[in-house]
């Protein structure tokens, strides 16, 4: 089918005139569709795991769940953190003038950093997303499936995480590239 005839169709009658764009953009298809090895072909059928019911229009109606909340809210006091530790860092390079000195200060900093609270809602959420959030099992691994190919589970947040991201190193904080 014609890309002409096929925007006809999709237009449901509303038909305008082609635009500059429209035509570029027909260009830039056709020459892809030009080199594609499926090109004439029927795709392969994609079944969808998901059926819409009234138990999840019902608990839709309660506005976002507590695993929602309780996602927000990791990146709501993470966003604090990051804020926190950037003005930290970029202060103790300007109070220091010797590398050395500065090194063992931040990570003297690094390691004095309370992640108490943010800690404790990754700790939750890791404990209570399955369930609250109806994870299907993979029964190959006996785990719950992978959400786009990684786990669920968030790591802690810890001096590592703070080094990881700004790094001992008074020039790159006096450039202040975190």
């Amino acid at each position: 089918m014609d890309p002409r005839e096929l925007k006809e169709i999709m237009s449901q009658g509303a038909i305008r005139p082609e635009t500059p764009r429209d035509r570029e953009e027909r260009r830039v298809l056709e020459e892809d569709l030009a080199g594609s090895p499926v090109k004439g072909k029927p795709l392969r059928q994609r079944l969808r795991n998901f059926r819409p019911d009234a138990d999840s229009a019902v608990r839709a109606l309660g506005g976002p769940t507590i695993w929602m909340r309780r996602l927000r809210a990791i990146e709501v006091e993470l966003e604090v953190h990051e804020r926190q530790l950037e003005e930290a860092w970029r202060g103790l390079a300007w109070e220091t003038d010797d590398a050395t000195e500065f090194a063992r200060r931040w990570r003297e900093t690094a390691g004095r950093w309370s992640f108490a609270g943010v800690n404790e809602l990754i700790a939750r959420h890791n404990r209570n997303f399955p369930a609250e959030a109806r994870l299907a099992m993979d029964p190959r691994t006996r785990d719950f499936v992978k959400i786009n190919g990684r786990s669920y589970e968030r790591e802690p947040l810890d001096t590592g995480w703070i080094l990881a991201r700004w790094p001992p190193d008074l020039t790159a904080a006096r450039r202040g590239a975190a």
